[in-house]
């Protein structure tokens, strides 16, 4: 048996996570906000038939929600990463090799396993991972990355389909390409979908038959490569392996919109500790400090943004030095007048923490708040986030943390959060 790659998709996930823990919710219309309650980013199929959108504002959505008794969550991103976690291991007692693509979906390689076919294997691995996490999801198989998400996202559409979607023969490749709308192919955007809309190219089919210099001229090398992924040539690398970081990043939206330089101080230091956190997890030093703050584009008030860039003549994963960093950007760009809704640090310019070179002054006093970071860190992990913090305070008044005045326990990572039977 020939080789295939197999996509799993979680169906749902955010929703799938809380039913997990909440079985009331089963067979009921749900939706999971973002920060701050603000818009839509899961929806039940229950929820989609109410014609709910993908991004919609939750109060233009209020009246459906309320008339039709849909269960409303705000995002848990602690509980769906760990529960993510959980799938991406689960995964791994199928193939050694898992290419996790997003939270939600990963690559894996399928082959002959004792004789048994791919739609068998896909079936079985529906019913583990379901078994063992409680998270359904879609399989979707084929010779090709783009091919495999393809089937993964026609098994979704299918009222009848069993969940598990074989795309390596060609008589179901060409029942399902010419199935397909060209905008739903994996990499095709809608700027590049209006163009092969204009030159008469609408289904998955006709971009797979369509001339590849063609679509390299007017389109991009990407999209050439697309066409030939449809065509059954793999194009996309299978990476076992994380791809390397390029930035962190830590933003939110605030809870209230605030014109307070303290406020704004409070929450660009707490972003600047947890993107700190993430960049040594990561085992990674930053030589680029951004900051940045927004107002609320929505409100009839003064608009105003900007951001702040700073390149380190030494990189670092200090949160100390990091943070300085960014209240000196937002020292500078602040202007009083405006309400501001978000604020964010972004950390780029990254490389490998164990390469940093000596520095020509204080190198005695980074080495010792290096020391410090690591054990911070690991009573962190210890006891729990926040055991310790580096001194730098939150807004006693909590105007500008997030809102998430509907979030169900974090069951899996919090013991004073367990569920209770």
């Amino acid at each position: 048996m020939a080789e295939a790659i197999a996509l799993i998709d979680c169906n749902d996930f955010y929703v799938s996570c809380e039913r997990v823990f909440a079985p009331r919710l089963l067979g009921r219309p749900v939706v999971v906000l973002s920060n701050n309650d603000g818009c839509v980013i899961s929806r039940s199929e229950e929820a989609k038939r109410l014609g709910i959108g993908m991004g919609a504002p939750y109060f233009k959505s209020r009246r459906v929600i309320e008339e039709h008794g849909v269960a409303v969550c705000s995002s848990n991103y602690e509980l769906y990463g760990d529960m993510s976690r959980r799938v991406m291991c689960a995964l791994r007692e199928f193939a050694p090799e898992v290419d996790v693509y997003s939270i939600d979906e990963a690559f894996i390689r399928l082959g002959g396993r004792g004789g048994r076919g791919l739609e068998e294997q896909g079936l079985e691995i529906r019913k583990k991972v379901r078994a063992w996490t409680g998270i359904p999801v879609s399989v979707g198989i084929a010779p090709t990355k783009t091919l495999a998400k393809l089937a993964a996202r026609h098994t979704r559409t299918e009222t009848k389909s069993s969940g598990v979607l074989d795309l390596t023969g060609a008589d179901v490749q060409e029942a399902v390409l010419g199935a397909t709308e060209v905008r739903e192919v994996w990499g095709v955007g809608p700027s590049h979908a209006s163009l092969l809309n204009e030159a008469g190219i609408s289904t998955a089919r006709e971009l797979r038959d369509a001339d590849v210099r063609w679509v390299r001229r007017r389109l991009s090398v990407v999209a050439a490569r697309i066409v030939e992924e449809l065509r059954g040539v793999q194009c996309l690398p299978f990476e076992e392996c994380p791809r390397a970081r390029r930035s962190v990043t830590c933003s939110r939206s605030f809870g209230e919109l605030t014109g307070s330089l303290e406020d704004l101080r409070d929450a660009v230091a707490l972003y600047a500790e947890r993107a700190a956190e993430r960049l040594r997890r990561a085992g990674c030093a930053a030589s680029v400090v951004t900051v940045f703050v927004l107002t609320d584009r929505h409100a009839a008030a003064p608009q105003y943004g900007n951001s702040a860039t700073y390149e380190l003549a030494s990189p670092t994963d200090t949160t100390g030095e990091l943070a300085w960093w960014a209240q000196r950007g937002l020292t500078q760009i602040y202007r009083r007048g405006y309400l501001y809704k978000k604020a964010g640090v972004i950390l780029g310019g990254l490389r490998p923490a164990g390469a940093l070179s000596m520095r020509t002054h204080g190198d005695e006093q980074f080495e010792r708040a290096r020391r410090a970071m690591r054990a911070v860190d690991a009573l962190n992990r210890r006891h729990g986030r926040d055991t310790v913090r580096c001194g730098l305070p939150r807004a006693p008044d909590g105007r500008w943390p997030t809102k998430l005045l509907l979030r169900s326990p974090r069951y899996t990572t919090r013991l004073d959060e367990v569920l209770r039977v």
